[in-house]
């Protein structure tokens, strides 16, 4: 007897295909190769897999709601490694909830216009879902549709940039303000007085982004640097936007000793920093963790990281959802408190 119940992904590494080919195969879609459809239909049968079409059937002639949930992401620009950890979190939350005929609608921006986030939600909205996981810029539009959606009985989880003002039940996600006092505690240890700070931040009104440098200023500030020696730029998460800003405020003050780079496109301070030779003189402090950024710390041309997760911030609002939905229990709110830094000597 199996210890764990089959799922799509378990009969696809068994069978050595993809999940969608397991998918086609249950599903009697499109063409499949004979020996491969014969082979995932074997292994489907000895392992006990039941499809999610069966079990949805079965749950309807039960009386089971079906529940949808809505998923709304931003502009992709965001960050690969937001975008993939994201992907595989709600991958993971829909195979988890598969069985809880439960199904997931997920809707992304194409740009950072508050226009299209308040479309998008509307149109999930329209399409009946019972719960929605949002990460959106924070504008008064976006806010003001949270709140409708909130008023129409419909929850909101928010995850890696959170909307208080929007009437969501609860925020997944890292301790944002915190992970950017973290950085200027770091940065403090680094620079030396009368040397200049410059904060890069990707786009206010992320709130993320925002509550990040709030937490970043506010603890150098503590720490006795003057907020005249605190440059700030705004680079939108466009690489040459982050080359452009970050050399000319290395230009125009040789007495720069940090970088804080509250954003994407680390590579392209890394760029600045060294077209102006001043990698020996300049310290990088940044978040999250890809390969480029580790390639970076290795070189020493970042001196630390503080990474997030994002497989967690796609998966767990979505099970929070259902099970909010399912048994009405009112989550806490739940922030990653458990900060790590990351160097050259542990990456």
């Amino acid at each position: 007897m199996m210890e764990k119940k089959p799922t799509i992904q378990m009969i696809a590494d068994l069978a050595g295909v993809s999940r969608g080919t397991v998918d086609r195969v249950i599903n009697n879609r499109s063409y499949v190769k004979a020996e491969v459809r014969e082979r995932v239909l074997r292994i489907a049968q000895e392992t006990g897999y039941v499809s999610p079409r069966e079990i949805h059937l079965r749950q309807q002639a039960e009386g089971v709601k079906v529940l949808k949930l809505g998923v709304l992401l931003p502009d992709w620009g965001y960050g690969q490694q937001f975008r993939e950890g994201v992907s595989q979190g709600i991958r993971e939350a829909q195979e988890e909830l598969e069985d809880a005929n439960v199904e997931v609608i997920v809707k992304i921006c194409n740009t950072d216009l508050h226009d299209e986030a308040v479309s998008l939600l509307r149109e999930l909205r329209g399409l009946g879902v019972d719960g929605m996981s949002v990460c959106a810029l924070s504008h008064p539009a976006v806010i003001e549709e949270l709140k409708e959606i909130n008023k129409a009985g419909i929850p909101v989880v928010t995850f890696n940039s959170d909307l208080p003002e929007s009437g969501r039940v609860l925020f997944i996600g890292q301790d944002i303000r915190k992970s950017g006092r973290l950085a200027a505690q770091m940065m403090s240890r680094c620079v030396r007085p009368g040397e200049k700070i410059l904060a890069a931040v990707g786009n206010m009104q992320f709130d993320g982004h925002r509550q990040r440098f709030m937490g970043f200023s506010e603890r150098m500030n503590e720490l006795g640097f003057p907020s005249e020696d605190l440059f700030t730029v705004e680079t939108f998460n466009d690489y040459s936007t982050t080359l452009k800003k970050v050399s000319e405020v290395i230009r125009e003050h040789p007495d720069l000793g940090g970088i804080y780079m509250a954003n994407l496109n680390v590579t392209a301070c890394a760029e600045a920093v060294r077209a102006y030779g001043m990698e020996k003189k300049i310290h990088v402090i940044c978040h999250d963790i890809n390969d480029g950024i580790r390639y970076l710390l290795r070189e020493s041309r970042v001196d630390f990281t503080i990474p997030q997760d994002f497989v967690r911030q796609g998966r767990e609002p979505l099970i929070w959802l259902s099970s909010y939905l399912r048994k009405k229990t009112v989550p806490e709110s739940w922030r990653f408190s458990d900060l790590q830094i990351l160097c050259a000597e542990n990456i």
